[in-house]
């Protein structure tokens, strides 16, 4: 089974459909928490004072963005509906986590705003995912998180170098969080262990044989 095919024209309508639901949930969880967070006086300090010294690294913005090849990859890798509802399902139940976190950890970035002399060649793509990230919501850091799920479930149809590729993918994502300075090492921890309960808990809901993630026939063949 290949790792990734052309799932059909049905299949990708429905993807894109179930995103378009997710998508907008996540508007709402994600820009509903950060306008209430701007009308609270309650901040707290998320970062210990060494981090201020990680540099700031403003070609990772491109590994940042990258999360969104990720989502696309998603219907070619996951070629069964009942496999794609089950990740958006997953998706969903993080970012509902992550409201809760969001609202029970009002934060904002210790780190200094980017300069435009810092920024150089990445300053179009930096601008625009400055303005995605809004202003408050950084524990648990759903960047991260995502890309761990995606990470994971692709996996189980990847061969050994396909698995690596995925979670170098993921690892450099969640590094680029804190080398663009729009998360701490708090926000990323945190969306790693969401992740893997999200992904825990999925593996749960697919244990019975009406619900089991496919898996590749040939275990050993080769990844992405």
């Amino acid at each position: 089974m290949p790792f990734v095919a052309w799932p059909g024209w049905a299949h990708l309508r429905y993807a894109a459909w179930l995103s378009l639901v997710n998508a907008l949930w996540f508007a709402l969880v994600f820009g509903g928490c950060d306008a209430w967070t701007a009308h609270r006086r309650l901040r707290l300090t998320v970062h210990v004072p060494a981090e201020l010294r990680i540099p700031f690294v403003p070609a990772m913005t491109v590994v940042y963005m990258s999360l969104y090849g990720l989502f696309l990859l998603g219907p070619f890798v996951l070629r069964e509906r009942r496999e794609f509802r089950a990740v958006v399902a997953a998706m969903a139940g993080v970012t509902a986590c992550g409201g809760i976190g969001f609202l029970a950890v009002p934060a904002r970035l210790a780190f200094p705003p980017a300069r435009e002399d810092q920024l150089g060649i990445w300053s179009g793509l930096y601008h625009f995912a400055d303005a995605l990230n809004l202003d408050y919501n950084l524990v648990p850091s759903l960047h991260v998180a995502f890309a761990v799920v995606c990470a994971a479930v692709f996996a189980r149809r990847a061969g050994k170098a396909g698995k690596a590729v995925l979670w170098l993918w993921a690892a450099l994502i969640a590094a680029s969080t804190v080398l663009i300075h729009q998360h701490h090492l708090l926000d990323v921890a945190a969306g790693w262990a969401v992740a893997v309960a999200a992904v825990r808990a999925l593996a749960l809901t697919a244990s019975s044989p009406s619900g089991r993630m496919a898996r590749p026939q040939n275990p050993g063949g080769a990844g992405p």
